[in-house]
């Protein structure tokens, strides 16, 4: 009679902190430094300490578990090559691990994975396989591929080496600073927050964990709601760092014992956070990688955290330069710095002039508008704000009472993510119409003062303005015009003294915007 198979025993945590005092990832990886965040510490009324893992020699902290991983296998096992599945920073950190110890790795990332990721795991000398759309179909192909080759599959997060690897880090900050309250972590597949987690618990039970997790790919949230791990229906792409869908089994029981608490953020509280380290450190974040700071700033405001000494942790650095773009424009909706509304206004001349006397000296930041009847005018507005929400509010109730219709379209994603690009069109009836395009010195008030110029004497037809932060205004404005008129206009524009192009033969203008 056979003896029944004996499930292997978990590891205590005494096991993990043994091994993360052990664990050899200084053969690869290097101390990172604990930089304070003076700005944003003075803003919050707290000490806030943010371990700088993009200083890692790839950017991230997942070199460290890589690492520990291949560093215990045997010669048998590094013969054969190693394998794993990452979205781009595991994938580094083997890539370069397998470098170090001169074996073959195979990388299976995912098709959306960021370019930067992928050249830097080909310029460490992995194998890059693109597959899939998700880390999870890549994982699965990897798994795969290591049965099929006899490769060792490298885990990404749910493997005890990986997870003690990962703890090195909390190990290097009680070497730090000691009188630590509360630290932030963010979360994936929950191999960080459980090695944090257990070393910190078993050398210091008083300091509070905190996981934080992407809103549209809340894992580890969802396996504590459930009590086991759970896949969920989707996760979003933006923090492609931690979009995983289902927390590891070993890390969900690690950090089920020792994280104290959870907080789940949106993509434009990162966004904020990504601007809040540039400003205090000018390190550069990949969403990801900001997102326990992105946790941090909320715990902080619904806790009333006062006089306490804070540490978030930046685990990633690795972002597509393009990526700025989306970045820059929804941090400061985040924050409340700027405010989107949509105004109906009188189609009648010197409205635009009118409106923007009543918004007072406040800061245009995008100013949208095309001729549709005779009757009224929509506009899509952004406005710099000083004090968020209340004074949004009241602009509006103000503009309200001088007869001016004004929604706030400031957290309404269809208009963020695309109205505000779109806003243009035909107009319903025949014009005759010149487009022209100015540049301007860009200062408070400038938009303003730009409108007055032109009087009340000609009809416009449309305008679209953006303060990019540059030092020059750009407006694309068009103007009801008879031919007759031209001549006259046009010496008006030499007198004011704009830079100005007539973009009235613009193929895009004939194509998208005239009758």
């Amino acid at each position: 009679m056979s003896t029944p198979k004996q499930d292997t025993p978990k590891l205590s945590g005494l096991d993990y902190l043994t091994k993360i005092l052990q664990a050899p990832v200084y053969e690869a990886a290097v101390v990172t430094p604990l930089d304070a965040l003076s700005k944003l510490s003075t803003r919050f009324n707290n000490s806030i300490l943010l371990k700088r893992e993009d200083k890692q020699p790839v950017f991230s902290f997942k070199l460290r578990g890589a690492y520990n991983k291949i560093a215990q296998l045997n010669a048998e096992q590094l013969a054969c090559g190693v394998v794993t599945a990452s979205a781009g920073n595991h994938a580094q950190g083997v890539a370069l691990s397998a470098k170090k110890r001169n074996i073959i790795a195979t990388i299976v990332m995912p098709r959306t994975t960021p370019d930067i990721k992928v050249e830097s795991v080909r310029l460490l000398g992995g194998n890059v396989l693109l597959h899939g759309s998700s880390f999870d179909e890549a994982n699965a192909h990897a798994k795969q591929l290591s049965t099929e080759n006899g490769m060792v599959f490298i885990p990404p997060f749910d493997d005890e080496e990986v997870i003690a690897g990962q703890g090195t880090l909390a190990m290097e900050l009680l070497q730090q600073r000691q009188d630590i309250d509360k630290v932030f972590v963010p979360v994936g597949g929950g191999g960080l927050i459980a090695g944090v987690a257990v070393y910190l618990k078993m050398v210091r039970p008083d300091i509070k964990i905190i996981g934080v997790e992407s809103e549209d790919s809340a894992c580890l949230c969802a396996a504590l709601e459930a009590g086991e791990p759970v896949d969920l229906d989707r996760v979003g792409l933006f923090a492609d760092g931690v979009a995983v869908k289902r927390i590891g089994i070993e890390t969900f029981r690690v950090a089920q014992q020792y994280v104290d608490d959870m907080i789940t953020v949106s993509s434009d509280e990162i966004c904020a956070a990504v601007k809040d380290i540039f400003e205090d450190t000018r390190a550069i974040a990949e969403p990801s990688g900001a997102l326990a700071l992105a946790g941090l700033k909320k715990y902080s405001v619904q806790h009333q955290l006062e006089n306490e000494n804070l540490v978030t942790i930046l685990s990633g650095a690795n972002l597509n330069f393009h990526g700025l773009r989306y970045i820059s424009e929804s941090c400061e909706l985040s924050e409340q710095r700027e405010g989107i509304l949509a105004v109906t206004i009188p189609e009648e001349k010197g409205s635009f002039r009118r409106f923007c006397q009543l918004i007072g000296g406040r800061a245009i930041t995008e100013f949208n508008y095309r001729f549709s009847c005779r009757r009224q005018a929509n506009i899509f507005v952004g406005l710099r704000l000083a004090n968020g929400e209340t004074e949004l509010h009241s602009m509006i109730d103000g503009l309200g009472e001088q007869g001016y219709l004004a929604q706030d379209l400031s957290a309404n994603e269809v208009a963020k993510l695309h109205v505000r690009y779109m806003v243009g069109g035909r107009p319903q009836e025949p014009l005759n119409e010149r487009l022209f395009s100015f540049e301007f010195p860009e200062s408070p008030g400038a938009l303003t003062n730009f409108l007055a110029t032109f009087g009340e004497n000609w009809n416009i037809t449309l305008f679209h303005y953006r303060n990019h932060g540059a030092a020059f205004g750009r407006v694309l404005a068009g103007f009801e015009l008879e031919d007759a008129q031209y001549d006259e206009f046009i010496t008006h524009l030499d007198q004011l003294g704009y830079q100005y192009n007539d973009e009235s033969n613009n193929p895009v203008f004939t194509t998208f915007l005239t009758h």
